[in-house]
């Protein structure tokens, strides 16, 4: 707030002053008045009024200095009008009143939709968790009565399976903290329980899987963790080579304070311009716009905000038609 600014919005008002000492100064003339009477009467108005200015932009410019200043370095900034003190001058007041009502009102805005937010995710959860139960028959169906029918209805429902699974970590994704437990776990036991969930369709495949180095201890979430492995050892099976025989490799180093997982394959790689936005929320790239492949760009950017949750450090690199080498950095203490 600069003093030219704050003199301009008085303009009318220093118009109107300079207007009344001139006509004082014209009457006190005719009716010749003492000179130092004349001369007085208008240096007391003007000074009195330039004072009275001059106190009003010191008081309403330190005000909004200190409330940018405190604006600025605020992270959460509706909180701004518990924090800036309540001005002497009558704008400032209503100011800050019209302020409070605004963030109180925002608020209010703010958690109806966070109530609407959080019932629709109960409802998400409560039905993956119902439709697990007649997927869970319809497997139980099919391994009674086994052909190339039902085998095949038995590779689409891991799908479904996968997706349901999904749509269950992507609805948990923003609480993570308030559904994961660390604690001590050995890194080949959670690396073969993801292995476990595709075994279906890595045997169907006839996908090849070399396990090595992977006997160390970590300190993290197994249920999480085996949901990001499993993503990435999809992505690896989907985006295989047909014409050679598909490999997955897996294992670890260990480091001062972290385990370095690496999970590599020799698919048909990803494009240099495409590695820097596959973790994009909807991102499908070249790969994922071939028909057969139907991409939905939802698993890597899962891992992606899920590591980021768990204090993971999650990186891809690739060389297009030679493969995908992807790296997590899971904390051992």
């Amino acid at each position: 707030m600069s003093l030219k600014s704050f003199l301009k919005e008085k303009i009318i008002a220093i118009i109107l002053l300079i207007f009344a000492v001139i006509t004082i100064e014209i009457f006190l003339s005719i009716y010749l008045i003492d000179k130092f009477i004349i001369i007085y009467i208008p240096i007391i108005i003007i000074g009195g009024y330039v004072l009275g200015i001059l106190i009003e932009y010191i008081q309403k410019r330190n005000f909004y200095l200190n409330m940018l200043n405190i604006l600025n370095e605020l992270e959460e900034k509706y909180l701004i009008t518990e924090i800036i003190k309540t001005p002497s001058f009558i704008e400032g007041k209503i100011f800050k009143e019209a302020l409070r009502q605004i963030d109180k009102s925002m608020i209010e805005n703010v958690n109806t939709y966070k109530y609407i937010q959080e019932d629709y995710k109960d409802y998400i959860e409560l039905w993956i968790h119902e439709i697990k139960i007649p997927i869970a028959a319809s497997k139980m169906v099919i391994e009674n009565n086994r052909n190339a029918v039902t085998k095949s209805i038995d590779e689409e429902l891991d799908k479904v399976e996968n997706y349901i699974e999904q749509a269950l970590f992507y609805a948990r994704s923003n609480t993570v903290e308030k559904d994961y437990y660390i604690k001590s776990n050995n890194l080949k036991d959670i690396v073969n329980e993801a292995i476990r969930k595709n075994k279906s369709i890595l045997i169907q495949e006839k996908i090849s899987i070399n396990l090595h180095d992977l006997d160390i201890m970590v300190n993290t979430d197994n249920k999480w963790i085996v949901f990001i492995l499993n993503q990435l050892i999809q992505n690896s099976v989907k985006y295989r080579k047909q014409e050679v025989i598909a490999e997955i490799e897996i294992y670890a180093k260990q480091g001062k304070e972290n385990v370095i997982l690496f999970i590599e394959d020799n698919g048909i790689g990803i494009k240099k311009g495409e590695i820097t936005r596959v973790f994009e929320k909807g991102f499908t790239g070249t790969n994922g716009r071939i028909s057969n492949k139907k991409s939905t760009g939802i698993g890597l950017y899962l891992c992606k905000k899920l590591c980021d949750k768990l204090g993971i450090a999650i990186e891809l690199n690739s060389v297009e038609s030679e493969g995908t080498r992807n790296k997590n950095c899971v904390p051992t203490r």
